[in-house]
């Protein structure tokens, strides 16, 4: 049987539901508001802790960065070590960029010879990873977006566009324009459809030096909203899962889809 590692099976699926609250996959910039022209250096990783490297680093291969005409953006010295992934992007170009690591996937157990198996990997390996005789194949399809948001300049919406395609969130108070003690708002969509009654979960960083997560756990309302007030300036997770049965893979009889991102919050 073709075993996935773990780094690859994150690549490839990248919020199973078990591992959410132990683990926490997230990009982390160096900065989202500057002057345009300007570098920053983004960090991925998946950590117990929030924002510290101390598990395995997020593969870079699924990376894709819209800059603020809509046009692709290049991630400049790439690096993956122990702990995390990081590159740097230039802000050339005035306005907003969505970074994000988009991820799709397949994850299935079976039984072969009387023993149960496990399999994680790419649709199109599918066939000929998991043998013809195996018997009760459940196959499940995951999807996943971990993002992040970088202003140079003016801010504007254009990488903000939803793709319509899984779960994915559309800032209504633009994501580089938040403030403590000010509401924001967001709005969820699944396949370009309001996600309602979503279970959100946002978390301050800094979690290793506190002993409590903080978390703030809200829930979309029938238009997929949802409002937050932020309690303190500071780097924020956020996170959401669903489970449904509209996956978009042949034989795959289950769809999980999870949503990541990060924002920082600026004092008034």
């Amino acid at each position: 049987m073709k075993t996935i590692r773990p780094l690859a099976a994150l690549a490839l699926a990248l919020f199973a539901a078990g591992a959410a609250h132990a683990h926490k996959a997230w990009l982390l910039p160096s900065a989202t508001v500057l002057t345009p022209d300007q570098w920053i250096t983004v960090d991925a990783a998946v950590s117990n802790d929030l924002f510290y490297f101390n598990h395995v680093p997020l593969r870079l291969d699924n990376l894709v960065i819209t800059a603020p005409d809509g046009a692709a953006a290049t991630a400049e010295n790439p690096f993956t070590g122990k702990f995390r992934s990081s590159f740097d992007l230039h802000l050339d170009k005035n306005g907003t960029y969505k970074v994000a690591l988009v991820n799709n996937g397949l994850s299935a157990s079976y039984e072969l010879n009387g023993e149960k198996k496990r399999w994680r990997g790419k649709a199109e390996d599918l066939a000929k990873d998991i043998p013809a005789e195996a018997k009760n194949v459940q196959i499940t399809q995951s999807t996943g977006r971990v993002e992040t948001f970088a202003t140079a300049g003016k801010p504007n919406d254009t990488a903000l566009k939803a793709s319509g395609k899984g779960l994915e969130m559309t800032p209504v108070t633009h994501p580089n324009d938040l403030y403590a003690g000010e509401p924001a708002k967001f709005r969820f969509s699944l396949d370009g459809k309001p996600a309602a009654d979503l279970k959100i979960e946002i978390v301050p960083g800094g979690s290793r030096y506190r002993n409590a997560q903080n978390e703030m756990n809200l829930t979309t309302d029938k238009n997929g909203e949802v409002s937050v007030t932020w309690p303190a300036a500071g780097m924020y997770w956020l996170e959401t899962t669903l489970e449904d049965k509209n996956a978009s893979v042949p034989k795959a009889t289950s769809r999980r889809a999870s949503y990541v991102a990060t924002f920082e919050v600026l004092a008034q």
